[in-house]
């Protein structure tokens, strides 16, 4: 049994009282004790962010979602929003070196670094701009062990874990000496030198699959008035007018019109589908469970864990290497290629295994064609008007694939496996400048400069002593 003995004049805010044994956990109560602050973030940055509530946006626009952002990297992704069309949950506008926090879920530690002016952002987002903090500082503290348990500590006990974002403005901050902060803020920016190396050459890549088929700078345009003969929707089994707007059949001609040739995916690869095992199983720690949240073309999460004991029955749907995990539930067409060593996990029924059966593509390319505009238009057909995105397998089977030469698709290969290795290397240096803070607030700071010095020296990186 783990117990705290706390006393009543340790219980100092009245305006946020708390006797609930959850809040004097022991992990917490010692997470609360690693260092002494009267400062808190709120002290270091602006809190006046503009919204598209008091100010709003007469254009399209990149939107942010708290589902958007990567777990590991900083990153994210963004959707087009057209003028008028803005999420009910679209609230902040961002700037570039904005730290973006979410709010669900705290234990996540979903944290973006925003890299762009522009960006809006949903209202489940705490936005902390940096004032007289380095932002790249502010990222890897609140990357940190101790401030995410500073958030779960401060969620309030509900159905759903949530926490405001006054409780993330009020964790005490930890400020070290010039030296280690100057340290961490040259590693972080040499992380997120070598990703924008990797998404420049992730997007060279799409852009040969492009030009090879004449869609270079092709953007889709929703047509108001268009005609169909009604031998096309019979043959389509579909009467709704999205299914035959002129941006899909412009994709899906260039593909079947390609010189190099074409296939359906089901002609390509083996499908097999995963399994859903329901909330009541899920653990804090064991096998990892693989939803469709936890994919991205770059990365899988880990968040759910089942038991060994129930991973032993349902193994059957263990990924092997070389497998593609693609998306059809939700956030459909998402395409993980596993490239190395496969560890135990179970994917969530949202997710399907494909296995390449034919010598006439590549992994990565195929797993590049199914994260690009070319499948996600064709979902887009599929799957207009529902409320809940689902593509069937069916559906997925008949997605269209170009084939290019032999030369290109292996040139894209390599472009493709260099990306994903600069990505490595850069997640690989912000895991170092985290950990590095995270040793100062446990421990030092001189056993986290030497601790850094080591790690950085053995990954054969640029110290940035000062």
């Amino acid at each position: 049994m783990r117990f705290s003995i706390i006393n009543l004049n340790e219980v100092k805010n009245p305006a946020d009282f708390r006797i609930d044994s959850d809040f004097y956990h022991p992990d917490f109560v010692k997470n609360s004790k690693l260092f002494y602050s009267d400062k808190t973030i709120s002290d270091f940055i602006d809190t006046d962010i503009q919204n598209i509530k008091s100010s709003p946006i007469n254009r399209d626009f990149e939107y942010m979602e708290i589902a958007n952002i990567s777990l590991s990297d900083g990153g994210y992704r963004t959707t087009t929003v057209q003028k008028g069309k803005e999420p009910d949950r679209a609230h902040y506008v961002l700037q570039k070196n904005d730290i973006a926090v979410s709010t669900v879920r705290p234990n996540r530690n979903a944290v973006a670094f925003v890299c762009e002016d522009g960006v809006v952002g949903s209202s489940g987002l705490c936005v902390l701009r940096a004032r007289d903090i380095d932002p790249m500082y502010l990222y890897a503290l609140c990357k940190t062990d101790y401030f995410v348990k500073c958030l779960i500590r401060a969620n309030k006990a509900t159905m759903y874990p949530a926490v405001s974002k006054e409780d993330v403005f009020n964790v005490p901050i930890f400020i070290p000496a010039d030296r280690l902060q100057g340290m961490v803020i040259r590693l972080v920016a040499s992380a997120f030198d070598i990703k924008r190396k990797s998404v420049f050459l992730f997007k060279e890549s799409q852009a040969i699959l492009l030009i090879e088929l004449g869609l270079a700078g092709w953007q889709p345009k929703h047509r108001l008035t268009f005609i169909k003969n009604y031998s096309a929707a019979e043959a389509a089994g579909r009467m709704d007018a999205e299914y035959f707007q002129p941006k899909y059949a412009e994709i899906v001609g260039a593909i079947q019109s390609y010189s190099g040739g074409w296939d359906v995916l089901g002609n390509l690869v083996d499908i097999s589908k995963c399994v859903e095992v329901g909330s009541d199983e899920y653990l804090e720690e064991g096998i990892p469970f693989v939803r469709v949240s936890n994919l991205s073309p770059f990365e899988i999460t880990e968040e759910k864990y089942i038991s060994e004991q129930l991973y032993q029955e349902i193994k059957q749907c263990q990924p092997e290497r070389g497998e593609i995990l693609f998306s059809k539930d939700a956030t459909p067409g998402i395409a993980y290629h596993l490239s190395g060593a496969v560890k135990k996990m179970i994917p969530a029924s949202g997710i399907l295994r494909m296995k390449n059966k034919s010598p006439k593509i590549n992994d990565e390319y195929l797993a590049l064609v199914l994260n690009s505009i070319l499948t996600k238009e064709q979902i887009n057909r599929d799957v207009g008007g529902s409320v809940i995105l689902h593509w069937r397998p069916d559906q997925v089977k008949k997605t269209a694939i170009p084939i290019l030469p032999e030369n290109q698709q292996i040139q894209i290969q390599q472009k493709v496996t260099e990306s994903f290795t600069l990505r490595k290397r850069s997640r690989h240096l912000l895991e170092c400048a985290k950990r590095a803070v995270e040793i100062a607030i446990e421990r030092d700071e001189r056993a986290a400069i030497r601790w850094l010095e080591n790690a950085t020296e053995v990954a054969g990186t640029d110290k940035g002593g000062g």
